[in-house]
């Protein structure tokens, strides 16, 4: 499957919202999908080949990121702030991605890996994390309406990993060892 990023909705700084809108895209329907949210306990994760990256070859260091990861001909990974072929084969993203060996402890990201469907079903963000103690805007919101539910976002829930919430929670080799086997 060939896919364009250009034509999906696409907020920069808002991937848990872009996520939660190509989890119902058409596209992916088929197939077995799940939504990864990348982070860890000081909300530091160093990613390489990001498209906010200077360059490829120096990280990112986002506080969290989200991502979708599908099944077809293997686990593949779309993200849409990455500068590499998307989607990208997980081995290959991975690689690319995540330099365990490169960072410090502290800079090594968790995984946690949610049911697209179900994340679609509970996930919820006012956006007040982009929000200045003054009020401002750190980042322009989306045009399109926040996604809220029962009045209450569990986005930092979801960011959270020492937290009990929706999804497993596994370290790079975990990961690696559940989505890069060939009986994945």
């Amino acid at each position: 499957m060939q896919l364009n990023r250009e034509a999906y909705k696409y907020a920069q700084y808002y991937c848990e919202e872009n996520i939660w809108h190509l989890c119902q895209e058409k596209d992916f329907r088929p197939y077995d999908r799940n939504v990864v949210v990348i982070s860890n306990a000081n909300r530091s994760c160093a990613l390489w080949h990001q498209r906010a990256s200077i360059t490829p070859e120096e990280p990112v260091f986002w506080d969290y990121h989200v991502v979708l990861l599908y099944k077809s001909n293997g686990w593949k990974v779309f993200d849409l702030d990455t500068n590499l072929p998307t989607p990208t084969p997980i081995s290959e993203y991975l690689k690319s991605t995540f330099r365990d060996g490169a960072v410090r402890e502290e800079f090594r990201s968790l995984f946690r890996v949610i049911d697209a469907d179900e994340f679609v079903k509970v996930f919820s963000s006012d956006r007040s994390h982009m929000l200045t103690t003054d009020g401002r805007w750190q980042v322009e919101p989306p045009l399109w309406p926040a996604i809220v539910r029962n009045d209450k976002s569990n986005l930092m829930e979801l960011i959270d990993m020492q937290k009990q919430s929706v999804g497993t929670v596994m370290d790079l080799f975990q990961f690696e060892a559940v989505f890069t086997t060939e009986l994945a």
